[in-house]
């Protein structure tokens, strides 16, 4: 063979590669790492079982289902948020989707904004169950309202929710974790924790410093290579985040939009399983376009501010006259669909 027809041959397996590729990225609705771990690498029914799982935000959506999703897997789980009411109801779907006993379930309230209370809740699962293997930072609420007509309460209420509240538990557990030299440390972040959006200002500060807190401690923890972290950063999915999201003023309610054309929030969360099985440390769960737009942010950031910004218009656009500000996503996923 002449070192000319293997030349040929390697540059037609390359653009071979690369065409494969191509179609993988158009079809995605994850980060191509973790569709590789979802194909090839460890399953969560192998690597998630006999756990202790603290999960914040569990009352609804993302931590609603990622809590059904873990009991079937086995173990004891601790349920945590605001609503009590709600985290006894999640607690009955778990238990009638599973073999979990009511011993096997923990319903915990917790505020994350009284950071004063999270030590004690901390020793609370620690008496009941004697470890914690899991803590999944779930709990926050988002924003959907402009800059120059939010009050600033509303942004201080999402930096002590979505950012001080998380840091606070986190701080709590990690002790434990380290006592132990293992532990896993599961933060749902956001894309808009990577690519910031307009109507969601206070949102995206409280994500981006998030991303940034957790970013550091890694570093700060290379001695305990048993305690891994896994940020999470889910696009649009269906869920109340939309509904409960906080408006330009703390005491207003966000309108109910319908959520339907999102990614199923059980796909989300089956990724979610998959990342933190195999241990990845950041994953990016969404269809396009805003999967690509989370590529563009990371590689190319100019372009991606300029793209936003455009884009952004349209939203605010559809905000204004009382419209879902989703609404370009929407004709995307219907098109597309």
């Amino acid at each position: 063979m002449s070192w000319e027809l293997l030349f040929w041959l390697l540059a037609l397996c390359v653009l071979i590669l690369s065409l494969v590729q191509l179609l993988r990225f158009l079809r995605a609705d994850a980060d191509l790492t973790l569709l590789w771990a979802e194909w090839q690498g460890r399953r969560p029914e192998w690597e998630l079982t006999d756990m202790v799982v603290w999960v914040t935000g569990a009352s609804s959506g993302i931590g609603e289902e990622l809590a059904v999703q873990l009991s079937k897997l086995g173990g004891s789980l601790v349920l945590s948020a605001r609503r009590a009411q709600e985290l006894e109801r999640v607690k009955r779907r778990c238990l009638e989707n599973s073999n979990l006993k009511e011993k096997d379930i923990l319903v915990l309230p917790l505020d994350l904004t009284d950071t004063s209370s999270h030590e004690a809740a901390t020793k609370a699962v620690l008496q009941e169950f004697g470890k914690i293997d899991i803590l999944v930072n779930n709990g926050g609420r988002s924003q959907r309202s402009l800059v120059l007509e939010t009050n600033l309460d509303v942004f201080k209420e999402l930096i002590n929710l979505n950012y001080l509240g998380t840091v606070s538990l986190t701080k709590c557990v990690l002790p434990h974790m380290i006592e132990r030299k293992q532990g896993k440390i599961v933060t749902v972040n956001s894309v808009a924790g990577i690519a910031s959006v307009s109507l969601s200002s206070g949102y995206c500060a409280s994500k981006h410093a998030l991303r940034g807190f957790f970013n550091a401690l890694q570093g700060e923890l290379m001695e305990y290579p048993g305690i891994t972290f896994c940020n999470v950063y889910p696009g649009p999915v269906q869920s109340d985040v939309v509904k409960n999201a906080l408006t330009e003023e703390l005491a207003k309610p966000n309108k109910s939009i319908d959520q339907s054309y999102k990614m199923p929030t059980s796909r989300c969360v089956r990724l979610m399983l998959i990342s933190m099985a195999n241990d990845l440390k950041e994953v990016w769960i969404s269809d396009h376009p805003v999967l690509l737009g989370a590529y563009l942010w990371q590689y190319m950031p100019t372009w991606a501010l300029w793209l936003t910004s455009r884009l952004g218009k349209k939203r605010i656009q559809n905000f204004k006259n009382g419209l879902d500000p989703d609404l370009p996503y929407k004709f995307w996923k219907t098109k597309t669909d």
